[in-house]
């Protein structure tokens, strides 16, 4: 294995508006994020990846951006920011910034100059007429019947340029041109201006859709007069434009441009890209280190399959199974070369404690959650944690549409309710209560207190959403000395990777891959070899066949690497050949 710093490390990412309001007006901020990086440093992590904080209108949480170069005055100024910098290079620790560049706001000044046709700026967005023949503006005008990720028509007019633009996401969202080579120069240069601030990298946002497919003509699908073809139109009344846009013919080129033109010469950074549409034959090349593209890929399959019809708002419950073969598939890509990233949750999807384990008691969330994190964090790659993964947060069970936030769950609400009536409102709220993304965006739990230590309990304004009701009894305070808590397994899953080159280094391979409940595989380097076997359920198990063979000789505590219960507890159940529930141990074998 090629040795590479990040290999090595974990990374925390932080939801900046919900981790900690340092002034008391309901929304997180960057010196709240400041005063917690003692708690960072003792948690083990090596990396902060930091969700939006540039400026924005904040119509999708910071990830429409108005401008790279200044900070979102809710979030305070450059200058905290340099701080917040300085502290965690203090104590060790690298931050990466969240960047988004497959599109920007609509209130940014490249888009504001695009609506002028003769202006230098009018190619830096995807301008389209409307379809001859029609009124432009009305319904049926649009260039093509995509729709967009947030529900709705993906093409928006703009009476100015008297054209439509392309936004995959909200309108306020419109998708930069990454076919025009001034546009590309901008973004590295905007690249290039965070990475001299002293910023260690870049989480790039739906990177792997800025190539679009386009004809010889530079049209897309379905335009008119196109040489391609569009899909079909779906049950909301659009199409699918993913096919099209990710992982595009020129996908390769600009992330290899990129590596040349903002990070050639430097050391020490890490490149991580959200990877929509992309296989995980796919991600090995683009993690390949000899190919000059990124160091690693977040990819979706994983987070996207437990759902009927591939439609997010009709979840279904876990096929254990099925998620063994799709990690096997990442994991078997990047055997030779390349990286894989791993995760469960981050600020787009559900708490994993609550999506595949069991949060109605307080026992079996403990035990679940630990047994999720051991799974995970024992694969070959670099594990991320989500801001209250490692204290066990739970979904926040909000049970009326006012309560929510974010702007995909209600447009949704509206889209497949209101306007296509393709479910029902009942079936629709349950959906997004199981999957929804305001799940991951309540505030942290720090303490006890009225507002969970978020903001003060006699702050003047409440904070921005509402503050899980079980944080009286899930918070930091509670967990950060309790030797049983699921803080302290975190704490110990992220050592071993510092301490052990096997966890780090090791050959990963799958066993018992049809079992319904335990997922074991074995990790191997050189003469070493250890068994992960991990009961998924909250009944006690029978160890399946080949993970029972590896320990058939017996096992003593010393063996024990890591298990949800204490080694003791361990050591018996191997013995009997079972696993109890949510039992888990990495066993020397």
């Amino acid at each position: 294995m090629e040795r590479a710093w990040w290999k090595e490390a974990a990374v925390y990412q932080i939801y900046p508006r919900s981790f900690l309001d340092s002034n008391g007006d309901g929304i997180g901020d960057i010196n709240g994020i400041t005063m917690r990086l003692d708690y960072l440093k003792a948690l083990g992590v090596d990396v902060i990846w930091l969700s939006p904080v540039y400026e924005s209108p904040d119509c999708d949480n910071g990830y429409d951006i108005s401008d790279y170069r200044a900070i979102m005055k809710k979030f305070g100024t450059m200058e905290d920011f340099d701080r917040l910098l300085a502290e965690a290079h203090r104590r060790g620790l690298k931050i990466v910034m969240d960047l988004v560049v497959n599109h920007t706001s609509d209130e940014h000044a490249w888009f504001e100059a695009s609506k002028d046709k003769s202006d230098p700026h009018a190619d830096w967005y995807w301008w389209r007429p409307a379809r001859p023949g029609t009124t432009p503006g009305e319904p049926g005008a649009e260039p093509n019947r995509w729709g967009s990720y947030f529900g709705g028509s993906a093409w928006e007019y703009c009476p100015e340029r008297g054209k439509y633009y392309l936004h995959q996401f909200s309108k306020k969202q419109p998708d930069l041109n990454w076919e025009n080579p001034a546009v590309r120069r901008a973004v590295y240069d905007m690249m290039n201006w965070w990475l001299d601030r002293g910023v260690d990298g870049f989480r790039m946002d739906v990177i792997t859709l800025i190539s679009k497919r386009i004809d010889s003509a530079g049209r897309l699908p379905g335009e008119y007069g196109s040489e391609l073809e569009d899909l079909p139109v779906g049950e909301e009344g659009y199409s699918n434009p993913n096919p099209f846009c990710a992982d595009g013919p020129r996908q390769d080129e600009f992330l290899a441009e990129m590596r040349r033109e903002v990070f050639a010469g430097r050391e020490g950074f890490l490149t991580v890209g959200e990877a929509p549409g992309i296989t995980a034959q796919r991600n090995e090349h683009i993690t390949n280190p000899a190919n000059g593209e990124l160091d690693m890929l977040f990819l979706f399959e994983h987070v996207d399959f437990d759902c009927e019809d591939n439609v997010k708002w009709k979840p279904l419950p876990l096929d254990l199974p099925q998620l063994k073969r799709i990690f096997a598939k990442q994991q078997s890509a990047v055997k030779n070369a390349g990286w894989a990233s791993l995760f469960t949750g981050n600020h787009d999807q559900p708490r994993v404690v609550s999506r595949w384990g069991d949060d109605s008691t307080e026992g079996s969330r403990v035990r679940s959650a630990k047994a999720l994190g051991l799974m995970l964090h024992m694969h070959r790659g670099t594990p991320y944690v989500y801001q209250g993964e490692e204290l066990g947060m739970t979904d926040v069970h909000f049970t009326r549409l006012d309560q929510y936030r974010d702007l995909e769950s209600l447009n949704a609400y509206r889209q497949r309710v209101e306007e296509a009536k393709v479910q029902s409102a009942e079936s629709m709220m349950a959906g997004i209560a199981a999957r929804g993304r305001d799940n991951a965006r309540t505030p942290m739990q720090w303490d006890g207190s009225a507002y969970a230590g978020f903001t003060a309990p006699d702050a003047a304004v409440e904070p921005w959403i509402s503050v899980n009701r079980n944080h009286t009894q899930i918070n930091a305070a509670g967990e950060f000395d309790d030797p049983d808590s699921v803080y302290t397994f975190y704490k110990r899953l992220i050592a071993i990777r510092h301490e052990n080159a096997l966890v780090a280094a090791g050959d990963w391979q799958l066993i018992d891959a049809d079992d319904q409940y335990v997922y074991a595989f074995t990790r191997t380097l050189g003469g070493e070899k250890l068994l992960v076997a991990v009961n998924l359920s909250g009944r006690t198990v029978d160890l399946p066949r080949d993970a029972a063979e590896l320990v058939q000789h017996g096992v003593t505590e010393p063996d024990i690497v890591i298990s949800t219960y204490d080694a003791s507890h361990a050591v018996v159940s191997l013995a009997n050949r079972e696993l109890g529930p949510w039992e888990g141990a990495a066993v020397r074998v």
